[in-house]
């Protein structure tokens, strides 16, 4: 066996989470924004999705993962962008993240 294949793991195994998670009944529109939507309807707008992602039962998984993999756009794991260029650029407490979810 090859040493590059050391370590991986099939994609379901990897991925397999994301079939039971709360965003899956959900519009997919509230947890990416429009583009150029900004301010009240924002705010409304992920705070919608962060509901959703408070009731997750993946979402420590979910956020792992956006956190590892840098997924740059909409609501994942119970965070926004905006939270994960805070936590990307060190700019917040990660405790009080783990803390929240």
């Amino acid at each position: 066996m090859s040493e590059t294949s050391r370590g991986l793991r099939p994609t379901v195994d990897a991925w397999e989470w994301q079939l039971t998670g709360a965003c899956r009944e959900a519009d997919p529109e509230l947890f990416f924004h429009p583009e150029l939507e900004r301010g009240a309807a924002r705010q409304h707008r992920d705070a919608a999705a962060l509901a959703i992602c408070a009731e997750c039962p993946v979402l420590r998984q979910c956020r792992q993962h956006v956190l590892t993999h840098r997924e740059n756009y909409g609501v994942w794991g119970g965070l926004t962008e905006d939270q994960r260029d805070a936590i990307w650029s060190g700019r917040t407490d990660k405790r009080k993240l783990r803390r929240a979810g």
